[in-house]
């Protein structure tokens, strides 16, 4: 399997390469240095000239609450770019994986999101990753669009990672309103590595079971065996710039269970976080 990877950098890049590789495959790593994706016509040229079996599109515009005074630039990047991936991926019949997000609902469901609900996306970053999708299902014949969700991996700003940096302050409070489930990169790839194997379409791969930020925060500072003052709070205490869906854990259809419990993924995750710290 020939696979090309946008976003190669990334969060969920860095860790995308290296496992495809030990499976046997031949991955094309590319970042922004090496494939501008908003470039027409370098993305034509450089996937007809690799001529990948499978593309796997991590490159994305990922900074919630800035798309909101930069929306053109976030447009750019999560619209133009995916535009341009899936076209040039139908052109020489490549498989497409588009990576998208709980964000594109609007959070006022009080049952988990399937894959058949229509997005409306309450703030401007779920609204290009939105239309990202829309792209992809406009142009491409072989896609899956992966929607996940409070992504965190060991290569990136994540939530797991600023909780821990914030063990020290005398008082953390984290909002307890917002209900979603918390996943892991690694986890996320061997969900979509199984999709490969299944019919064309929408996914849901988050972790399994629901949780508010909260309670992530709780669970992450008893599996460190951190002693740290934290508070429950309301959304409308901790205002940001881009409004955030209230309740967005989402699931596939007929019960499909592709990734584990976020709970089991986490202390994993926290293990091989320690394993590389101490080299």
């Amino acid at each position: 399997m020939k696979v090309l990877v946008t976003g190669a950098n990334g969060m969920l890049g860095q860790d995308l390469c290296p496992i495809l590789q030990d499976r046997g495959w031949f991955v094309i790593p590319t970042d922004y240095n090496t494939l501008d994706v908003t470039d027409s016509n370098a993305v034509e040229n450089k996937i007809k000239e690799v001529h990948p079996d499978l593309i796997i599109h991590c490159a994305a515009y990922t900074n919630v609450d800035k798309a909101e005074s930069d929306y053109e630039t976030a447009y750019k990047l999560n619209v133009e770019a995916v535009s341009n991936i899936a076209k040039a991926a139908a052109e020489i019949d490549a498989k497409m994986v588009y990576i998208s997000t709980d964000y594109v609902f609007e959070g006022t469901k009080t049952t988990p999101y399937l894959p058949k609900d229509e997005p409306n996306p309450v703030n401007l970053y779920g609204k290009t990753k939105y239309l990202g999708e829309l792209e992809v299902q406009k142009y491409s014949k072989k896609f899956y669009i992966v929607r996940t969700s409070w992504l965190y991996g060991i290569y990136g700003k994540n939530f797991v990672e600023t909780m821990i940096s914030l063990k020290d302050n005398k008082e953390l409070k984290v909002v307890d309103d917002q209900v979603g489930s918390p996943t892991w990169t690694k986890e996320l790839i061997e969900g979509i590595i199984k999709l490969l194997d299944m019919p064309y379409g929408i996914y849901h791969l988050s972790g399994k079971n629901e949780t508010s930020w909260y309670n992530f925060a709780k669970t992450i500072f008893k599996l460190e065996n951190l002693n740290v003052n934290l508070k429950p709070c309301t959304t409308d205490e901790f205002p940001r710039p881009a409004h955030r869906p209230k309740y967005s854990y989402m699931i596939n259809d007929n019960n499909l269970t592709l990734l584990r419990d976020w709970k089991e993924a986490l202390i994993d995750y926290l293990k091989e976080r320690k394993m590389k710290q101490n080299g």
